[in-house]
């Protein structure tokens, strides 16, 4: 193989063409490149790239030049047959014995069964007559496909047999291609076992709080509707292809803390979960005594149904502020008071109707959480960008941990945890805050609040960026969209 420089293939060219392949992205042009660059190479009418899986092989890429049929349509073969590892298969024996076969002419050839080109050729009014069939073979000499040429032509465009000189530098091209190929399928291999991982995660998260992984979900179809709107509108904001999986795996992972938030807190739907059976059995407890005591004492006989009487209107109170989304002052002084009570136990021994912690739930006058409950819910950004940087990301990744871990931060400052404003936030950490608040509020599945139609929502979002912590230019573009609307029908997502 002459790569001499100044040869018609030289070395430099074979290095450019390694960088090149390494340096492709999109596996259906990096086979596309492959094929061309043999074809160039050999000066030939047509070729095919199969790749092998299992048994088979199947076709890849195509391209006939003097039918004007170019590698994309390998879109359109996906109905074609895969072709057998089978003896009369010449692509097969190619693959099979690890060989190059270099065919003067099919028609002549007794050793492969060529039914199904001699067909094409009778049905496309083409003659297929020279052939080079070449194993792509990886760095471990496995083959992972099979690049097959067909008709070589001279300098007037007439088919001759191809050079046997050139079968050592065809089958450098298709080394370098399985090298590159592997290293393609290495890399989708690692992105959809992160993916993998990711779904694990949302899993986990659904099976301590379902309502958090409908959230998620919900946050990354609105994400990925917004992208596709952007990227088709002139709005002076694109994602390129990175940039959109970023911030979409950022979504996916911003909840990742909440597996550490102790699961009564994080599903607390009300202000008496964790804590009404034990009030309910002190009421109890407490009445019975006073019973017991006025049987006992009939002189005192209505101070102690009296206490009984209060006790069982106490609880009442108790329940009635469990049902209400937000308590004003006067249910708040209300609650206080019966708190000071006091009731007897088993024992007999005068205890309090209510420990401090008790009715510190029962006096939040706004959801369902105190102030030290959502402390530890809050904790669940810090948690997020923990366990996120301990995986190390890289690349075109290497921002997920903090996109993930920003989610609550606002452009004021007044945000958690870190409390970073405006010059610190990018815009995707903006948009990530502004999905995360508008899912938060229209939710229907949220245990501890009734939804807020979408026309609200943006009222409260827009009210927020009066206020300074949020970005109203992005608020309006994602109001814009209709990215939100999911009544609206969106093409990407027919599939579900």
């Amino acid at each position: 193989m002459n790569l001499t420089k100044g040869s018609p293939f030289s070395l430099e060219r074979m290095i450019s063409i390694a960088l090149d392949l390494s340096a492709e992205k999109d596996f259906n042009m990096l086979m596309r490149k492959i094929l061309l660059e043999a074809m160039d190479t050999c000066n030939c009418d047509a070729g095919t790239v199969y790749l092998l899986e299992g048994e088979h092989l199947h076709f890849h890429t195509l391209f006939t030049k003097s039918k004007g049929i170019p590698a994309p349509e390998e879109q359109k073969k996906s109905d074609l047959p895969p072709v057998p590892l089978v003896r009369t298969h010449v692509c097969a024996c190619c693959a099979m014995d690890k060989k190059k076969i270099n065919l003067p002419d099919i028609y002549e050839s007794t050793e492969y069964d060529f039914k199904g080109a001699q067909k094409y050729d009778a049905i496309n009014n083409y003659r297929t007559g020279s052939m080079l069939v070449i194993p792509m073979s990886d760095e471990k000499d496995d083959v992972i496909g099979v690049l097959q040429l067909i008709n070589a032509m001279d300098d007037t465009g007439r088919t001759i047999p191809f050079d046997k000189d050139l079968e050592e530098i065809v089958q450098a091209l298709a080394s370098l291609a399985a090298v590159s190929i592997n290293n393609h399928k290495l890399a989708q291999e690692i992105n959809d076992l992160l993916h993998s991982f990711v779904q694990v995660m949302v899993d986990a998260i659904d099976t301590r709080s379902s309502y958090n992984a409908n959230h998620t979900r919900s946050m990354v179809r609105y994400g990925n509707r917004f992208i596709n709107w952007l990227n088709e509108n002139d709005r002076g904001w694109k994602f390129n292809p990175d940039e959109k999986e970023v911030l979409l795996m950022s979504v996916w992972l911003h909840d990742i803390g909440k597996l550490l938030v102790p699961a009564d807190v994080l599903d607390k739907a009300n202000r008496l979960q964790g804590i009404e059976e034990g009030i309910r059995n002190r009421v109890e407890i407490g009445c019975l005594k006073e019973e017991i005591d006025a049987l006992k004492d009939p002189a005192n006989k209505d101070v102690c149904l009296e206490k009984a009487a209060k006790l069982k209107e106490a609880f009442a109170a108790f329940k009635e502020a469990d049902q209400k989304s937000f308590l004003d002052n006067d249910m708040v002084e209300k609650i206080n008071a019966y708190a000071k009570l006091t009731c007897q136990n088993a024992a007999g021994e005068q205890i309090p109707l209510l420990t401090e912690k008790e009715r510190k739930s029962l006096t939040v006058q706004k959801g369902t959480l105190t102030e030290e409950e959502k402390g530890e819910v809050e904790k669940h950004v810090v948690y997020t960008q923990r366990l996120l940087e301990k995986m190390n990301f890289r690349g075109v990744y290497k921002d997920v941990p903090r996109l993930a871990g920003a989610h609550h931060e606002y452009i004021d400052g007044s945000g958690y945890p870190h409390h970073v404003g405006d010059g610190a936030l990018s815009k995707e950490n903006r948009l990530i805050t502004i999905l995360d608040i508008y899912d938060a509020l229209t939710a229907e599945d949220r245990p501890y609040k009734p939804a807020i139609p979408s026309q609200k929502a943006f009222s409260i979002l827009y009210a927020m960026c009066e206020e300074g912590k949020l970005d109203k230019d992005i608020v309006s573009l994602f109001e814009e969209s209709g990215a939100w609307n999911n009544a609206a029908s969106w093409p990407d997502e027919v599939a579900g």
